[in-house]
Parts: structure tokens; sequence; C-alpha cells
């Protein structure tokens, strides 16, 4: 069973004096402008009430869903720009391991041509030669 947290229950309990204080306050304001006409019966006041308490707990939703959107979008769009940049990373990476590759290749062609010219100074076999001098 998961335990709450001494922080989390805080956090529930100011959640829940939110939401109740917002009620009030709409219920309030229903009062406040429905002065002026007097509902017919209690049902119809107590339609109004929950009306308009619905009313402002589905914008708060709305709202919120809105701004949650507006960050995925962000996010989305960040993602994309770092697929983008990876991919020219990669490829740069690509191109200069080429381009190391050729480099190494034309390296090696250029020391076998001067190993088998005739005239080429003789290289000191590395194998022969003694460790003790």
């Amino acid at each position: 069973m998961a335990r709450k947290t001494h922080n989390s229950v805080e956090h529930d309990q100011s959640a829940e004096t939110e939401v109740e204080a917002e009620i009030r306050e709409f219920v309030r304001r229903d009062v406040v402008t429905n002065r002026e006409r007097q509902p017919e019966n209690e049902s119809e006041m107590v339609a109004n009430s929950i009306n308009s308490v619905l009313q402002g707990a589905t914008t708060t939703s709305v709202q919120e869903i809105d701004k949650l959107i507006t960050e995925l979008q962000a996010l989305s769009d960040r993602l994309h720009s770092e697929r983008a940049r990876v991919q020219r990373e990669v490829v740069q990476y690509s191109t200069l391991t080429r381009a190391a590759l050729q480099s190494t290749k034309i390296i090696a062609e250029s020391l076998m041509q001067f190993k088998e010219a005739p005239d080429a100074p003789a290289l000191p076999d590395l194998k022969d030669q003694s460790v003790a001098s």
C-alpha cells in the first residue's frame, strides 16, 4: 500500500481548500449576478448554482488542458529541432570519417611507392635491430 508523505498530504489539503474557495467564489458571484432575477423555485436556484460551479470548474480545467497542450507542443518542437541537429552531426561525422579514411589510404599508398622506388634510400628494418645497444 502506498503511503502519502507529509508534503503530499499538505499539497492535497491545500488543493482541497483551493477548490472549496473557488466553489464558494463561484456561488457568491452567481448569487450577486442573479439578485435582480429571483429564481421561480428552489430547484431552479440549486440548478443555477450547480451550473455556475460547473462552468467555473470546466473553465479552469480547459485552461489547464490548453496550458498542457502548449507545453507539449513546445517539447515536440524542441525534439524535432534536436533530431535535426543530431542528424546534421551524424552527417558531419560520417564525412569527416570518410575524409580521414581517404587520407590514410593516400598516405599508405605514398609510403608503398616510396618503399618500392629504386633510388629510394633504404629504410632501416626495425625488426632486425637488436634492442641492446
